[in-house]
């Protein structure tokens, strides 16, 4: 992450009068069973996709709110990221997926018995998204159906 200091005057005013998204009603829902018969899917913000999908769009209004489906069987030499912040380093996700999507780390995780088990799918989303009225309204409650629907009972959610 770089200091305000290091960025040009542009990005800096930029990162200054970034909006912040503030919201009164959280949802929170505890889980009901023990982990090890959980089923968990992982969520990311990292603009990660498979290497046939189409990017995320470096929209530089930060409007992709769109996600791609990342299956679980999915290598990691698969998986690239297309998120184009100047906000972070990317050379650890290019060396090792799992610092962001811990694709492999879940795999021991029920190969030990912590976990129950895996959604068959992983979903991926662009970060530093600037206006999230969409990904509010329209693509996260779409992707949570997609979660219901498969019986996931956790969904870990890591970011860039």
């Amino acid at each position: 992450m770089p200091r305000l200091k290091t960025l040009s005057e542009i990005n800096r005013q930029a990162m200054l009068s970034f909006p912040c998204l503030e919201s009164d009603n959280t949802p929170w829902s505890p889980l009901c069973k023990p982990l090890s018969q959980s089923k968990i899917s992982l969520v990311t913000s990292a603009g990660l996709h498979l290497r046939g999908d189409k990017p995320f769009i470096g929209d530089p209004k930060g409007e992709d709110t769109s996600y791609r489906i990342i299956p679980a069987t999915a290598q990691s030499a698969d998986i690239l990221q297309s998120h184009v912040s100047i906000g972070f380093d990317h050379t650890a996700i290019m060396r090792d997926i799992n610092v962001t999507l811990p694709i492999d780390r879940v795999k021991d995780l029920v190969d030990k018995g912590i976990v129950g088990s895996l959604a068959q799918n992983y979903y991926s989303f662009m970060g530093a998204i600037r206006n999230p009225q969409a990904l509010i309204e329209t693509t996260g409650p779409e992707v949570a159906g997609l979660l219901k629907d498969e019986g996931v009972d956790l969904a870990f959610i890591t970011p860039t």
